[in-house]
């Protein structure tokens, strides 16, 4: 018998744990157990670059912000010629929540050399109401924080999700 050994949890993990077991319910006769609520912290703002010791200094190009994505580009994530390589859904979760998985997410798949995501931010409430999430997430990709990590990004084709999901196209890594 092989003995299993216990890993930490990541920030996604925890998230995602803490989303599951509040929807758990105790079995008939038996009390719930309190669980700990997962601290979703929303990433830290990059530092200011520190000035140079010498007088001559490059200037640090500006990265641009996200804008949608091209036609062909567009039309060969929909035919899938062009290979989707991460998805993360973000369905149910509050903003902080979202924000933070979302964030990570984006961070490891960037680092991991990684260039076509696709996002689910489902399509929002019941009552005709347009999601949170579904207006939130592009917002987001525009601010600078997301702007390290995001190249473009625009609507996902209807067998991707629609109007409910996002194909997000990452920078590359440079080296």
């Amino acid at each position: 018998m092989t003995r299993r050994v216990e890993k930490p949890l990541n920030e996604e993990d925890r998230v995602l744990w803490s989303l599951v077991a509040r929807s758990a319910r105790p079995l008939k006769g038996k009390a719930a157990v309190g669980l700990p609520v997962a601290e979703v912290q929303p990433p830290p703002a990059p530092l200011p670059p520190s000035p140079a010791p010498s007088a001559v200094q490059a200037k640090p190009k500006p990265l641009a912000a996200p804008h949608r994505l091209d036609e062909p580009t567009l039309d060969k994530l929909s035919k899938g010629r062009l290979p989707i390589e991460g998805r993360v859904d973000l369905h149910g979760m509050t903003q902080e929540q979202a924000y933070s998985l979302l964030y990570s997410f984006l961070h490891r798949a960037h680092a991991g050399g990684v260039r076509y995501v696709l996002v689910i931010t489902g399509k929002g409430s019941s009552s005709g109401g347009d999601g949170v999430l579904r207006r939130s997430v592009p917002a987001w990709l525009s601010t600078p924080a997301f702007r390290l990590f995001v190249s473009s990004h625009d609507h996902a084709a209807r067998h991707h999700g629609g109007s409910g999901a996002l194909y997000v196209r990452l920078r590359r890594v440079r080296s």
